[in-house]
């Protein structure tokens, strides 16, 4: 059966140049001759025992890859210190004795286990070619069965320089297309790791998410892998092939992955690795077939005093994603599909806890909104993790980018913006404040749209640890969000940088009348001094007021140190809790130059032009309307 060539063009990986080894303890068998004759391209009039080592540059060899080759003698034992990229096993022909001599140099006596280290692929070189007849593959089959390590077997001839050229090349393509880590010879089926890493490309190929590659996924997996579409007819054979050989590889005229197993196992028993190998290096897996550093960790710096945001690449790149995994089409992820979209990561980075720290729908579930709010805290937070999940994902092979660094966005550093009066950026963080049973995880959660009434419906008293949540407005030219973060009270700040945030929500509770010296000592501490704008607010203002053990009253202290009046609030309303607060807090972070009455004109005009009720919604609509417009 003849095997279609689907995917040509396969790209070699670098690698550095280490030796294949040419060994025997046969003598006489022609090792140092091959050598020579390759690099004379002629047959040598004079031999000596041994050849010099040698490397050949890239530029001259197939595989685009400078080689480095060693001669070992026969009488020499073979130094197994010594690390190699692939063995060449020379035997004559001619002389049935010295295969057996050959295999002694790297299995001793014929046990299965090699001298030489873990999967260091071995080549049959069998010499003097054009002094037989016949040939020496009836009795090297069998070996080659026996023992895993062994890639191939080349019949050659160093005298008429017959397929010299090409045992070089299978040298070159066992080092970089290694068999071993692919494929089990004895199960005759990929390695489960193998098999791992493409199903998960399939996954990440299958856009639309129906398990199935049409035609059009294909191709780009093709021009993504290879550089050019495949042409119709080849498209056409290559699902012949696997329809005649599966029974469920072909449906509804797409690859199954069944399909794209069996097609990647075909590739392989014809000898054809390097198709398999361009695409898992493609998709940024190593010899041992775990992604690579470079691939999940590119480099990236953060200047101090800057932050790390999604740019609008990163956001359409993740608005795709999440709709391919709704499957049906609510504008959700429900817990199965959300984790129909974390089967291409080695495990799940976000836990039940997420449900309490973004927006949801009513009925409980991951919303557009939510889940792109959660992308944000991810990349200003820990911008790294943010990478590495992108990576996952396969931003840079859909975005067509040298890798996902450029879905995020580095911001100027914040003392320029302080300068300038102005800023750039539009993510923000607020740290909340403030004494333990002040209600700070309730304020939190109404910065979600949540009343009482509301939590105690949705979870138990664990819902109180939650520690982060996102709340988003803009307008068509702005569009900022707003973090929060929750202190825990049992912390304290060990340094000024535990501080640091881009708005102090200070919370203390009207009915307890030591609360409110909590948040003056904070503040006197950490802030009094600094350029990070404070706001104080008044929590639970639904209970009686009582007065404050603090010298002065909370108005008395925001009036001496020139801060806003203390913000009443309370979530135990029948109606959604106000949002104003937080648009305050939002203006605050955003124009931290500007006094009270400044911020007050913001926050109005900001209102105005968002309308309270409908922050949460417009903010990403108008986003989504801008990036489009792009």
């Amino acid at each position: 059966m003849a095997l279609p060539p689907p995917f040509p063009n396969a790209r070699p990986a670098k690698v550095q140049p280490e030796p294949p080894a040419f060994l025997s303890l046969a003598a006489q068998v022609g090792k140092t001759s091959l050598i020579m004759a390759l690099v004379g391209e002629e047959f040598p009039e004079e031999v000596p025992p041994r050849a010099e080592e040698i490397t050949i540059p890239a530029d001259v060899t197939p595989e685009k890859v400078p080689t480095h080759i060693v001669d070992y003698s026969g009488r020499a034992p073979f130094p197994l210190h010594t690390i190699a990229n692939v063995v060449c096993v020379v035997y004559d022909v001619t002389v049935e004795a010295t295969i057996e001599k050959a295999l002694a140099s790297v299995f001793p006596l014929h046990d299965t286990s090699s001298l030489l280290p873990p999967r260091i692929p071995i080549i049959l070189v069998g010499n003097k070619s054009d002094l037989q007849s016949g040939s020496s593959m009836e009795i090297i089959l069998p070996i080659m069965n026996q023992f895993s390590e062994i890639e191939t077997c080349v019949e050659c001839s160093a005298k008429n320089l017959k397929n010299i050229s090409e045992l070089f090349y299978y040298a070159q393509k066992a080092v970089l297309h290694p068999t071993a880590p692919l494929y089990d010879p004895e199960e005759k089926q990929l390695r489960p790791t193998c098999a791992r890493a493409l199903t998960r490309i399939f996954n990440i190929s299958d856009q639309d998410n129906n398990q199935i590659l049409s035609d059009d996924e294909l191709n780009y997996f093709q021009k993504s892998c290879f550089g050019n579409p495949l042409a119709p007819q080849a498209l056409e054979d290559v699902k012949t092939v696997v329809w005649k050989n599966t029974t469920d590889g072909v449906q509804d005229n797409g690859l199954t992955l069944n399909g794209f197993l069996f097609l990647n196992t075909l590739f392989i028993q014809r000898g054809r690795h390097e198709t398999t190998w361009s695409i898992l290096r493609r998709f940024g897996y190593a010899d041992e077939l775990e992604l690579t550093d470079d691939y999940l960790y590119p480099q990236f710096r953060v200047p101090q005093g800057c932050s790390t945001e999604l740019n609008h690449f990163g956001y359409q790149f993740l608005q795709r994603m999440f709709e391919k995994h709704d499957k049906d089409g609510d504008g959700a992820l429900s817990p199965v599909e959300l984790q129909s979209f974390f089967n291409v990561f080695p495990y799940v980075p976000w836990g039940p806890e997420l449900y309490n720290t973004v927006c949801t729908t009513d009925k409980g579930l991951l919303s557009l909104h939510g889940f792109l709010c959660q992308w944000t805290l991810v990349s200003y937070l820990d911008v790294h993790h943010c990478l590495e999940y992108l990576g996952y994902l396969g931003y840079p092979i859909f975005s067509e980018h040298s890798s996902q660094t450029q879905a995020i966005t580095v911001t100027r550093e914040k003392r320029i913006d302080l300068e300038k009066g102005q800023t750039q950026r539009n993510v923000f963080l607020c740290k909340v404040i403030g004494p333990r049973g002040t209600g700070k995880s309730a304020f939190l959660q109404a910065f979600l749209g949540r009343n009482l009434a509301v939590m105690s419906r949705r979870c138990d008293i664990s819902w109180l640890r939650v520690l982060l949540a996102i709340f988003s407005w803009a307008t068509s030219l702005f569009f900022p969000l707003l973090q929060l973060y929750e202190i825990d009270v049992d912390t304290e700040f060990m340094k000024a940088a535990d501080a640091a945030c881009d708005v102090a929500c200070l919370v203390y509770n009207v009915n307890d009348p030591k609360s409110f010296n909590y948040c003056a000592c904070i503040y006197k501490q950490h802030y009094m001094d600094g350029q990070i704008p404070c706001i104080f607010v008044a929590s639970k203002s639904d209970l009686p007021e009582v007065t404050q053990q603090h010298g002065l009253s909370p108005a008395e202290f925001c009036y001496k140190h020139r801060l806003p009046p203390p913000f009443y609030f309370t979530c135990n309303s029948p109606g959604l809790p106000s949002t104003t607060i937080y648009t305050k807090l939002a203006t605050a972070a955003a124009f931290p130059h500007l006094n009270d009455t400044e911020l007050g004109a913001a926050s109005f005009w900001l209102r105005v032009a968002l309308g309270a009720s409908i922050t949460a919604v417009v903010g990403f609509a108008l986003y989504k309307a801008v990036a489009k417009s792009k």
